[in-house]
């Protein structure tokens, strides 16, 4: 077995983690004490900090479910089991899906931390553009965010098993 895919899992997952619940903390007592709505610019018209809770999923989603805190508690392991198989699954040679499933599951705890201990996530990242603003975010979604787009990039570059140049379908009819 090459342990090399479960150490860069690993490895990304707990950074992921790391980073995300100490940049939550900062928010929490940084940003938490501004009146509602103030913000901290960083980069004029392109990127604020302002603190906000997100008792829903991504975007705000799902806010008023009820029972919401234990579904999505729920979904979020069930989903973290899922990588985890299809990490143990993977081909060892498969690198960029190995980082992406790192990604993924560590995003996921982050959030989940967030959900179990506080019953919301803490989103504080925005972004701008002219008079387009994203809605706030943290560490753990930008991971999954780009997490997600690696996993794609995995499936578009990786050649189908069995299909290689000799094999793939002919255009010509015969």
């Amino acid at each position: 077995m090459n342990k090399r895919k479960y150490i860069l899992f690993s490895t990304l997952g707990i950074l992921t983690i790391l980073l995300d619940q100490l940049s939550k903390s900062w928010a929490r007592t940084n940003l938490r004490p501004l009146r509602f709505g103030d913000k901290k610019t960083v980069i004029e018209g392109f990127f604020d900090m302002r603190y906000s809770e997100n008792p829903g999923v991504a975007f705000g989603m799902f806010q008023n479910l009820q029972g919401g805190r234990v579904i999505l508690t729920v979904v979020a392991a069930f989903a973290l089991v899922m990588v985890v198989m299809y990490l143990r699954k993977s081909d060892d040679r498969h690198t960029r899906l190995h980082a992406a499933l790192g990604l993924i599951g560590g995003g996921a705890i982050g959030n989940l931390i967030d959900r179990i201990a506080y019953g919301r996530v803490t989103d504080f990242i925005v972004w701008r553009y002219k008079q387009h603003e994203w809605p706030a975010f943290n560490i753990a979604d930008a991971a999954l965010v780009v997490g997600v787009g690696l996993m794609v990039l995995d499936m578009l570059m990786t050649p189908k098993q069995g299909m290689t140049a000799e094999k793939a379908p002919s255009d010509a009819s015969a």
